[in-house]
């Protein structure tokens, strides 16, 4: 290997190591004890009682986490373009893990009929909902959007280098679904007037049930447009 190619090695790891790092410090605001240890078991029950809400949360960061692996796996240079959207992916997700423990303590504390803790109360009403699910869904379709740009960078480069690029535009484009209902929810809730339904206000929540309609959007897309897309 060249000596400019083991210095490219070296300040990928460098910035792989901070993004893990970044990654594994937004969880540590996520848990469940806060800063305090319990000193009875009222208190570790009411500990314990955040857990679904966290490995939720754990769920979600530890996604947009491993599509930043998977980018590196197409993408084994040190790139300035790399490096700025990698850092950017960082400072969406130190932003995006506060609307989303909000959305999830708060989720199962209503279902739960206030059996589980959580720290956000609505006290606006509907008004703190349309903040909150605007808040969480930009957010998302901010680090979703990030990753779509890695991997359409990652395209690029695969392309001038004369390599295959069909598997970073695959990955380009599952993310740019993920971004794009983000993106939506945040325009639902941002649309709705304050005076709707109850029930209408969960429509931006449930839009993220899209999700499971990745697989078949992109096959779909592969097909009808070929592989070479």
């Amino acid at each position: 290997m060249s000596l400019i190619g083991q210095r490219e090695g070296i300040e990928a790891g460098r910035l792989d190591a901070f993004v893990d790092g970044a990654f594994a410090f937004t969880l540590t605001l996520l848990l469940i004890g806060g800063s305090s240890i319990p000193d009875s078991t009222d208190k570790l029950l009411l500990m314990l009682g955040g857990i679904p809400a966290f490995a939720v949360c754990f769920f979600h960061i530890a996604f947009f986490w491993h599509g930043h692996v998977r980018w590196r796996r197409r993408c084994h240079e040190a790139t300035t373009t790399g490096r700025w959207l990698s850092l950017l992916l960082v400072f969406f997700a130190m932003i995006f893990v506060y609307p989303l423990h909000m959305v999830f303590a708060g989720l199962f504390n209503g279902l739960s009929a206030g059996r589980l803790p959580s720290d956000f109360h609505l006290v606006g009403g509907t008004a703190d909902m349309r903040t909150l699910f605007a808040c969480y869904g930009l957010a998302y379709a901010c680090m979703a959007g990030t990753l779509t740009a890695l991997f359409g960078h990652a395209a690029r480069r695969a392309g001038r280098a004369g390599f295959d690029t069909l598997g970073a535009r695959r990955e380009m484009r599952v993310w740019s679904v993920p971004a794009v209902i983000g993106l939506a929810s945040a325009l639902v809730a941002l649309l709705l007037p304050l005076s709707a339904p109850g029930w209408m206000w969960a429509l931006p929540g449930f839009m993220y049930a899209l999700l499971f309609l990745i697989g078949p959007v992109v096959s779909r897309f592969n097909r009808r447009y070929g592989q070479a897309a």
